[in-house]
């Protein structure tokens, strides 16, 4: 793919003004216990002992932290997609419920039907995943329009894929929620491919947040590997979105550095793709970003990927010791 340049220089990292340097710390922080944990997941998966799908978010974690850090945690709500393991952790959900979840073991908030980020943990404001992609933008559409008629003063954020925003449901949702003004905020995160499907066949605008003009609401379009950048832009939407003008449409352009999930090999990228998005991993720039600061340096960011790395090692142990749950679970809230 000629568009793909790697002597293309890198651009420098945004730097926010509302950020302070413990704000950065946090930050780095979250992004690496995002890729640790999705780290640990693979493993699981390809060990057999992680159930479902595991769906990682490397490359990704630039847009789901940062976004969800330009949050009010006490009240705002998120409803992230199954590659947002981020925005979990930023929002409080624990490592030892997510192995439990993951694991499918006994005292799971899904009780081991499900081992994937469908579950929801209202007391952490975080609403779950539909599988069917796009499917619970309306949802997320009519909690705001709920939160507005209780009069409580939300913003609710949620994500979809490039993919996702071509399905019927997403544009319902977008064109419900710009009539009606709702406190809503939407993250295309545009990883290029839809599954196998790259982008050039998915859609035939220049940008996905151009479809914001037909709604009536403000798009933009950022680079969804800079964590500062994605913080502001959602800050600022918010703050907005909190004064009654309305949702607006967010593209994060990224790139899953995994297939869509851990059984698809990721064959159908070309290699030079790859190594153009890995030269703008939004960890390692970050870090570099940090340690070019004196805001943390090479050795205490190795040590947080250790500590963190064990602190997952430790949950999946606990897991583990865990049995799975009886047979009967299967058949508690099931119609018929």
């Amino acid at each position: 793919m000629s568009q793909y340049n790697l002597d293309e220089p890198v651009p420098p990292l945004h730097v926010s003004p509302q950020l302070s340097d413990d704000d950065r710390r946090q930050l780095v922080r979250w992004m690496i216990t995002a890729r640790e944990f999705d780290h640990a997941m693979i493993r699981l998966y390809r060990q057999g002992r992680a159930l479902g799908g595991v769906y990682a978010q490397i490359g990704n974690e630039a847009t789901s932290v940062g976004a969800s850090y330009a949050l009010d945690r006490s009240r705002d709500v998120i409803f992230p997609m199954h590659r947002d393991i981020g925005m979990h952790f930023v929002f409080g959900a624990p490592l030892d419920g997510l192995m439990l979840n993951f694991m499918a073991r006994q005292g799971s908030s899904m009780r081991g039907t499900d081992g994937t980020g469908h579950y929801a943990d209202p007391a952490r404001r975080i609403y779950g995943n539909i599988s069917h992609l796009a499917a619970m933008m309306p949802v997320a559409a009519g909690f705001a329009l709920a939160a507005r008629m209780r009069k409580e003063n939300i913003v609710v954020l949620t994500t979809i894929g490039d993919g996702g925003s071509n399905v019927g449901e997403f544009h319902e949702a977008m064109n419900f929620a710009a009539v009606q003004k709702l406190p809503l905020l939407v993250i295309i995160e545009n990883n290029q491919y839809a599954y196998s499907t790259p982008r050039e066949l998915e859609y035939a605008c220049e940008r996905l947040s151009d479809r914001a003009i037909g709604y009536g609401c403000p798009g933009v379009t950022i680079d969804g590997t800079d964590v500062e950048l994605v913080y502001d832009t959602v800050r600022d939407y918010a703050q907005r979105a909190r004064a009654g003008e309305g949702p607006a449409l967010i593209e994060c352009v990224t790139m899953r550095m995994r297939g869509h999930a851990e059984h698809d090999d990721f064959r159908y990228v070309p290699r030079q793709m790859l190594a153009y998005w890995e030269k703008r991993d939004p960890l390692a720039r970050y870090e570099a970003f940090l340690v070019e600061h004196r805001i943390a340096d090479q050795e205490t960011i190795s040590r947080w990927h250790a500590e963190i790395a064990q602190q997952i090692t430790s949950a999946i142990d606990r897991a583990l010791e865990q049995p799975f749950p009886p047979a009967e679970e299967a058949f508690r809230n099931v119609f018929v």
